[in-house]
Formats: structure tokens, sequence, C-alpha cells
């Protein structure tokens, strides 16, 4: 029986991690497409602000009964909301008044998985297998050759400019982040665990952001702005960062990692669905490259789940 539920687990994670990249595609367009209209910071303000406001009326009622675990865990939840709310989001929309968005979902998803492998190899002790290790290569692949275009010459020709950098700051912050999580106590619902992140967050951003707005243009308010702040502020936000959070507490940090592979996969689709653009057979062999490796890096575990079935139906 609990076999079985282990591996409902594992589904139900899966279907979250994906879940939570499909949103988070959106959002390196609209970094990139909103760059003209706010300031970085203002846009991570604004974003993790409504967050917050979505947040704080659903969980409050119940707050209180986590309330003495809150402040017992207050440093460690700091360094959470410092790295995956704070640093990361606004890194990556630092990164879009300097690069392209597929530069930015490129990068950053490229170098979380690896940043994330390795720091929970470090401090979670988790094994880097010959499986995992294996689909790491091929998403990485994929997303080189979409990022090349199939050109070895491109491939060779890629050079890293600021906006690159910014957003490698990005991939890895949330590695850590994402490594953390891992750690997140028991005792704190995933919902209290997030309005909490969301609000302090908001809270360290709001020095930067007045600061921004004195020395930089005010934000241009228009449908297109307003728009894509209820998107980061309720899709990217509260639904996809609740998804990711209980797959990474279901996969481990390794597993779940990889998926954030499928962001510049779903992000091209985006693009011909809402922009138009053209789909290539670039396209077709960089998802099937992605989507291989994450079926190979999760065969162990799904292995080891049948011969755990077998072992338990012989006792």
């Amino acid at each position: 029986m609990s076999i079985s539920l282990q591996k409902k687990d594992q589904i139900i994670g899966i279907c979250l991690a994906v879940l939570s990249t499909m949103i988070w595609a959106g959002n390196y367009v609209i970094s990139k497409g909103v760059s003209q209209l706010v300031g970085p910071i203002s846009l991570a303000f604004f974003r993790w602000s409504l967050a917050s406001l979505i947040i704080i009326p659903i969980a409050w009622s119940s707050f209180q009964k986590e309330k003495q675990f809150i402040k017992a865990n207050l440093r460690y939840l700091f360094w959470v909301a410092l790295l995956g709310i704070t640093l990361f989001n606004t890194c990556i929309y630092i990164s879009g008044h300097y690069t392209s968005a597929i530069n930015m979902a490129l990068i950053g998803t490229t170098s979380s998985p690896i940043f994330a492998i390795l720091l929970a190899a470090i401090f979670l002790k988790e094994k880097i297998n010959a499986s995992r290790l294996i689909g790491l290569i091929l998403c990485i692949t994929g997303i080189l050759i979409l990022l090349s275009k199939g050109s070895f010459e491109k491939l060779l020709a890629l050079r890293f400019g600021i906006g690159d950098l910014w957003i490698l700051a990005a991939g890895f912050c949330f590695a850590v982040y994402s490594v953390l999580v891992r750690k997140k106590p028991s005792n704190i619902s995933s919902l209290h665990f997030l309005m909490l992140i969301f609000t302090m967050g908001a809270l360290m951003l709001f020095p930067f952001f007045l600061i921004e707005n004195w020395i930089m243009p005010k934000p241009q308010f228009t449908p297109v702005l307003l728009g894509s702040i209820v998107y980061i502020g309720l899709g990217t936000s509260v639904v996809a960062y609740l998804c990711w959070n209980i797959a990474l507490q279901k996969l481990g940090t390794s597993r779940t990692i990889l998926f954030a592979n499928l962001t510049p996969i779903f992000s091209t689709m985006e693009a011909v669905l809402i922009l138009g653009e053209k789909f290539t057979s670039i396209h077709i062999i960089s998802g099937s490259l992605v989507i291989g490796g994450l079926i190979i890096a999760n065969l162990q575990s799904i292995n080891t789940n049948k011969k755990n079935l077998i072992s338990e139906s012989t006792k």
C-alpha cells in the first residue's frame, strides 16, 4: 500500500512540476515585453505585492495555528524569501532590459539544474546516479540545439552579455531556493510558507522600489502592463510556486529541477500560439531531447518502485 502511495505521489509531483513550468514560461516573455514600460525592481515589487494580497486572505484564518513554528524558523524563511522571491525574479527582470526572452529562458533553465544537482549532492546528500546524469546531459543538449538553432558555428560564437550574466545569477538563486525548500519544516503548511516568503520578499523589495522610482521614469500603467502584473502576480507566483514547492517535496530537488528545462520549450509554444512565430524542426529535435532527458532521469525511481511492488507482492 505504501509503495502504491509513493508511486501516486511521484505522478502528482511530475504533473505539478510540468504545470509550474508551463505557467513560468510566460514570465520570460512578459519580462522582455514590458521592459520599456516599467523598471525591473518595480515589476518585481508589483508582482509580489499582488501575490501577497491574493494569498494573505486565503491563509490568514489558519495562520495562528502555526505561529510558534514560524517564529522558530524566521531566519530560514528570511533566506528563502531573499533568494527565491527578492533576488530570483528581480534578476530575471533586470536581464529583460539587456537580452532576449529566449536567452533568458535558455540560460536560466540550463544553469539551474546544474547548480541545484551539485548543491543537493553537497548539502542534502542526494546521489547523482547514472540515469539522472544522462538525463541532465540530454536536457542541456536539447537546450543548446535550440539556442544555436542547430548550427555548431553559432554555438561556438555564443557570448554572454550583461543580461545573460543577470539571468545566470537568477538561475543560481533559484537553485539555492529549490534546495532550501526541501528543508522546509513539516509543521509549516505550503500555503502559509508561500504567504510568508511572498510578503517578506515584497517588503525587502520596497526600499529599492522607492529608489528606482526616484531615479528612473515612473511605470506606464497601460492595459498590457496591468494584464502582465495580474498574470505574474496570480499565475507565476501563487499558482506556480505552490505547485513547484509540492513537487519538490514529492520528487526531491535533483529530479524536480530537471523539469525547469521544459520552460523554453513551452516558451516557444507560447510564442507560436500568441505571437505567430514559426515552428521549425529544430524545436521538434530540441523538445524531444529535453523530454527524453526528463524520462531517462526518472527511470531509476520508476524501476525502483516496480521492484518494490514485486517484492511486496511476494511477501
